[in-house]
């Protein structure tokens, strides 16, 4: 009798770590989904409500406060209140208005519009332009969150827009179906252990 509840404790060792296995890459499936839908929510979502916006550095031009690879947080200031010393975000006056953030070294205010003049402060040179601030609103950095932009950069790229349409699904579809034939009562041999088996 020793020797079989021995040779049952056995055979099921390689079951429970099997249990174990799933239990945690359940847990770790969780943990990504429930991060990429933060992902979505913070960079994808609440930017379209005009709250705050996110860029990806891409130049050093304003080392040390940040580098490229960074992400900047940046969230609406009304044009009569940009300032000296502020960083904001504009589009440049020139070649192809690409998105810059640089830190305010004079304003100008004329004939009711408001004219900035920029450097980045790794730069030697102040910024060859004086940009006009269109509408009402600019934009100041208010956070810096070092390193995260490789991260929406790799996002963006084809390869991983690609692998997010179709295999990552197509994975989740898999996960869900070894559920459910993991499921109990799924076409398993439930046996009674041996210390509930009837005598006789």
């Amino acid at each position: 009798m020793r020797a079989r509840s021995a040779s049952s404790r056995r055979g099921a060792e390689p079951a429970l770590r099997l249990a174990a296995l799933g239990r945690a890459a359940e847990l770790l499936a969780r943990a990504g989904l429930g991060l990429a839908i933060l992902v979505l929510v913070l960079i994808g979502l609440l930017p379209r409500f005009g709250w705050y916006r996110t860029e990806t550095v891409l130049s050093g031009s304003m080392k040390p406060t940040f580098a490229p690879g960074d992400l900047v947080v940046v969230t609406p200031e009304r044009v009569g209140d940009v300032r000296v010393g502020q960083m904001i975000s504009l589009h440049i006056p020139v070649g192809d208005h690409h998105v810059q953030t640089h830190r305010v070294i004079a304003v100008v205010r004329r004939n009711g519009q408001t004219l900035v003049r920029t450097k980045g402060d790794a730069n030697n040179a102040v910024d060859p332009w004086l940009a006009r601030l269109h509408g009402s609103t600019a934009w100041q950095v208010r956070a810096v969150i070092p390193k995260a932009g490789w991260g929406i950069v790799w996002l963006r790229s084809p390869r991983v827009r690609t692998l997010a349409l179709f295999v990552v699904p197509f994975l989740l579809a898999l996960f869900g179906l070894w559920r459910i034939w993991r499921a109990p009562g799924a076409g398993g041999t439930n046996e009674t252990p041996d210390a509930a088996r009837p005598l006789g």
